[in-house]
């Protein structure tokens, strides 16, 4: 083997670049003789060089020794640290594995002999913080930074030059169609090897017919999962660190990016449309041109084919590299992931994700036909059928009978129509699954029609029939290729290869036929009827509408671009939305809630709708109301005496006199108003840790830090708290929690003693916003005893626990066996409409006169005391209290099962269907997995599970779905739990 300085690595002159062989000691004497640096050395993984962490004593990693493959030579290495150095200087926020330096300034970098040859030996900087590696998920905001990386790499490089850099290396996209030619024999499966080179052969064909066009530079071409290193302490895991230049050379720039998105394949729950994020972090840094995004798939699809073919070459020569052999499932996973659509699917995807927002894209047009497609139905009798999230049609939970569509065809041709045509690319709801970790096919791309008489149908213009058989009849139309799909049973009358003129017949179909028509660009390959939400843009431009060939107005893409800028313009920014990328919620239907996508979610958030969403009986019950009468409650009406009644039956004496309002902020403050103005005094004790309104009196009494971070240090002076009785995490656990009762007693005996006695105490009866907590046994007759034995009143916050929540209690304050003297309730009393309530004495009613008059244009009106009947009769006649109690103990034991399992779960929380789980990073310490919890509930979206976290420390899922949800949902939740806490790496009690 030549050992010339100057001479660079030609991989089709080598047989095989196995690693080099160094033990460990030898590693820890070459760092001592030749490199100035004592340690102990410990192996790491490479497939083509040996790597060793070095470390002191104690065990803190001081360098990196790198011992090059012997087919590497000098001039390589040094582009290799100049090109570190350079970027490292260019992009001062990232860490870079930069070649340590002698005092004297020079590198420390030698030649060491090895069983394979002389290599080149160097320390590298050590970089804290560990790979990407590994199946873990990779959520959204980590693939985003790995673009981002790329794009900051490629940018630095872009003007760098150095000899070393032509070499011709096997990772070089430009010679991948070479190394899978040469390697693909140590593929031992056919079918597989057969499988990688089609796909070579096919994104080779691509890349090829661009290469003119792809500019050329400097690149790392190995900024993967295994060299991208993780900002120590930082959860989810963010990269900030690069190691690894032995692949650095020149070619094609958008090859930075293609190496990286395709190490991302393998990772759990990880598709292709997942890596988009990457995509476009890349493209803000250094923007794509349009021959690089057409390039980009291909490239993608190249580079795992590479690593198939190279990993079993690898295993094959190497056969003691067990970080090669590690490596082959993980990399047929890639090519797997890579190949599963076609690539000009993905292409128009990439090229979806770049395109500026105010750039939508052009879809195919049809050409107006010279003939209608069907003869014997004129355009204005087809009926065309809305099966989207927003159609009437899908009103009532139709959209999970199989057979809704079917029904709808048959009512419109019922009712006159000749034929009912759906219309292309409008989701359909109707094929929505329901509680599914995966997204269904919803998105159409042709037109499914039902005839309700005889029709031919006919060619809409010249062409050529390339398909003819049962159930099938092709033809050209254009620069497009029109299918009919129809039952098997029926064949046309057309022979494949005839040509075609406009009006001649194709098929004859009988009344009661059902076709679907689709329309897709000449070459393109088969697309399916329907296709999943997260790749419309990717299968979209390959169709056409098919709707004018039936005269019919084309439908085409919904564009929902912009909205949420939209949104954001004009709604004050303080009113956040869930998710950073939230889905478009238009319709609800029991525990689920629907996007325009198409996607079913179950809700695990909707306190607001104990019913479930659209309960028929409320929808009916208001509709009536509102063709009656809708005005305010001054004028007499039936129907708030009998809600008001009604409310107050519920509640224990003296607590009968009910004042209806919209909310539970208001009714929060009126309840406050009250107790202060029937006790005569104005100071208010309050918990800590506590959530009860916006209004200026309930947000004086909140004093939860994620609503406010400023809460306890802004108070008025009129509001003392105590602290927070969380018998998980507060000052005093477990038994200890007894404690808290005695110590705010004597806070509010001081202030009694210090000449201001509380006016009111006010808390949740059940700790809502830490998580479902409940209070510790006792403390609110204790707390309450204290309040009236200096002249105060007591307000129970049930806002969110009250109405059968907690299954076992009604209300809240009856788990802790009380009779507050003021209780406010909201949220759950409307399921969904606005509508609030404070129900108390009537003598501390009566002392409101004193203050003036109270007066709620809409509390009580006559719709909202229609919603509040009905959601009391159905919660009694659905038996929704009840059924609190049986799923919620279900998920309990569901959820503590996990907690047995998985190391993050600290706690699960509550009672009923009021559950919180808590996530700690330590179940000693109780140290709240904030970030966890975070990228957990971005991931259980992804999943098709809508929760949200709560808590001062944001690490408590927040879990008050809908009182309808049955076992089946609750298991489909924690299912999905465990596998989100699965892929992201949570695995292992602690």
């Amino acid at each position: 083997m030549p050992n010339d300085a100057h001479r660079t690595i030609d991989f089709f002159t080598e047989d095989a670049l196995p690693v080099p062989r160094v033990s460990p000691a030898e590693a820890e004497r070459v760092a001592a003789e030749h490199l100035g640096l004592t340690a102990r050395a410990r192996s790491l993984g490479s497939q083509q060089d040996a790597n060793f962490l070095l470390h002191d004593g104690d065990g803190t990693p001081t360098a990196i020794l790198k011992v090059a493959n012997p087919a590497f030579g000098a001039t390589e290495i040094e582009a290799q640290d100049a090109a570190a150095d350079l970027i490292a200087a260019a992009c001062p926020e990232l860490r870079i594995a930069t070649v340590l330096r002698r005092p004297d300034g020079s590198p420390r970098r030698t030649t060491v002999d090895t069983g394979n040859g002389p290599a080149v030996t160097r320390l590298l900087r050590h970089l804290p913080g560990g790979t990407l590696s590994g199946p873990r998920h990779l959520s959204p905001a980590t693939v985003a930074a790995m673009g981002t990386i790329a794009g900051r790499v490629s940018t630095a490089l872009r003007d760098f030059r150095h000899p070393g850099l032509e070499r011709v290396l096997q990772w070089d996209p430009r010679h991948a169609d070479r190394v899978v030619a040469r390697l693909a024999r140590h593929i031992d499966e056919p079918d597989r090897r057969a499988a990688v080179e089609a796909a070579t052969a096919g994104a080779w064909a691509r890349v090829h017919a661009l290469a003119a066009a792809l500019p050329a530079q400097a690149v790392h071409l190995d900024l993967t999962d295994d060299n991208l290193i993780r900002r120590p302490g930082v959860r989810p895991p963010m990269p900030d660190g690069v190691i690894d230049f032995g692949d650095l050379a020149t070619s094609w720039a958008v090859g930075e990016l293609a190496v990286s998105l395709s190490s991302m394949l393998h990772h759990d729950g990880v598709e292709p449309h997942h890596l988009l994020p990457a995509v476009r972090a890349f493209h803000a840094v250094r923007p794509l041109t349009a021959e690089e995004a057409e390039a980009l798939w291909p490239l993608v699809v190249l580079r795992a084919c590479v690593l198939v073919a190279s990993g079993r070459q690898q295993a094959a020569v190497d056969g003691d590299n067990a970080y090669a052999e590690a490596a082959l499932d993980r990399e047929w996973r890639i090519f797997e992931q890579a190949t599963r659509l076609p690539l000009s699917v993905m292409t128009h995807l990439v090229k979806d994700s770049v395109r500026p927002a105010d750039a939508p894209g052009v879809p195919v047009a049809a050409r107006v036909p010279e003939r209608p497609l069907l003869r014997g139905v004129a355009a204005d009798r087809i009926a065309v059928i809305d099966l989207s999230t927003g159609a009437d049609s899908m009103d009532g939970g139709a959209w999970l009978d199989a057979g809704a569509e079917e029904a709808l065809a048959v009512a419109a041709l019922a009712d006159g129509a000749a034929a009912t045509a759906t219309r292309y690319a409008q989701a359909r709801l109707s094929r929505a699954p329901a509680l599914s970790a995966l997204s269904g096919a919803t998105v159409p791309t042709g037109v499914d029609l039902a005839l309700g008489r005889s029709v031919v149908l006919q060619a809409p213009g010249p062409g050529k029939v390339l398909a003819a058989g049962p159930g099938v009849v092709e033809i050209t139309y254009g620069p497009l290729v029109l299918t009919a799909s129809f039952p098997a049973s029926l064949g046309p009358v057309v022979a494949a290869g005839a040509a075609v003129r406009a009006g001649d017949d194709l098929l004859h179909l009988p009344a009661g036929s059902r076709v679907r028509v689709a329309l897709r660009t000449s070459g393109s390959p088969s697309v399916p009827p329907l296709v999943r939400p997260e790749y419309a843009a990717g299968w979209l431009p390959l169709t056409a509408d098919p709707a004018p060939l039936l005269g019919l107005a084309p439908t085409g893409p919904v564009e929902e671009a912009g909205l949420l800028d939209r949104r954001d313009a004009v709604f004050a920014t303080v009113q956040e939305h869930y998710y950073s990328d939230p889905p478009r919620i238009e319709r609800g239907w029991r525990h689920h809630l629907l996007s325009t996508e198409g996607r079913s979610y179950l809700d695990i958030v909707n306190n607001v709708t104990p019913l479930g969403h659209a309960h028929p009986r409320v929808e009916r019950a208001v509709s009536r109301q509102l063709r009656r009468l809708n005005t305010n409650s001054r004028f007499h009406y039936a129907s708030v005496v009998e809600f008001t009644e009604r409310l107050a039956g519920l509640l224990p004496d003296p607590l009968d006199t009910v004042f209806l309002v919209n909310s539970g902020s208001e009714a929060v403050d009126l309840g406050l108003r009250l107790a202060i103005g029937a006790s005569g005094r104005h100071d208010v004790v309050a918990l800590r840790e506590a959530y009860h309104g916006w209004t200026y009196a309930s947000d004086a009494v909140s004093t939860s830090l994620q609503d406010n971070p400023n809460a306890l240090a802004t108070r008025p002076s009129w509001v003392h708290t105590v602290d927070s009785p969380n018998s998980y995490r507060g000052r005093h656990r477990g038994a200890d929690a007894v404690r808290y009762a005695p110590e705010a007693v004597a806070v509010i005996d001081a202030l009694a003693a210090d000449g201001r006695p509380a006016g009111a105490f006010i808390g949740e009866t059940f700790y809502g916003n830490a998580g479902g907590v409940p209070l510790p046994d006792g403390y609110l007759a204790q707390v309450y005893a204290a309040v009236r034995r200096h002249g105060g009143l007591t307000v129970a916050d049930e806002v969110q626990v009250g109405y059968g929540r907690l299954g076992h209690w009604f209300w809240g304050f009856e788990q802790q066996q009380v009779v507050p003297d003021v209780v406010c309730v909201a949220k759950a009393m409307g399921n969904g409409h606005p509508l609030g309530a404070v129900i108390t004495s009537k003598e501390v009613a009566g002392r409101y006169r004193e203050q003036g008059y109270f007066f709620s244009s809409t509390g009580g009106s006559p719709v909202s005391s229609i919603v509040g009947l009905t959601v009391l009769d159905t919660l009694r006649d659905e038996g929704l209290q009840a059924n609190a109690v049986r799923v919620g103990g279900h998920l309990r034991r569901r959820l503590e099962a996990l907690a047995g399992r998985y190391g993050v779960i600290g706690a699960v929380h509550g009672s009923g269907l009021y559950l919180g789980l808590e996530l700690v990073r330590d179940r000693g310490t109780l140290e709240p997995a904030t970030e966890e919890t975070s990228e957990l509930c971005d991931r259980m979206l992804d999943l098709g599970v809508i929760v949200q976290p709560t808590g001062d420390h944001l690490n408590i899922l927040k879990i008050k779905p809908p009182l309808c949800i049955d076992n089946h949902a609750a298991d489909f939740f924690a299912d999905m739990l465990d596998l989100a806490l699965t892929q992201l790496g949570h695995g292992g009690a602690r």
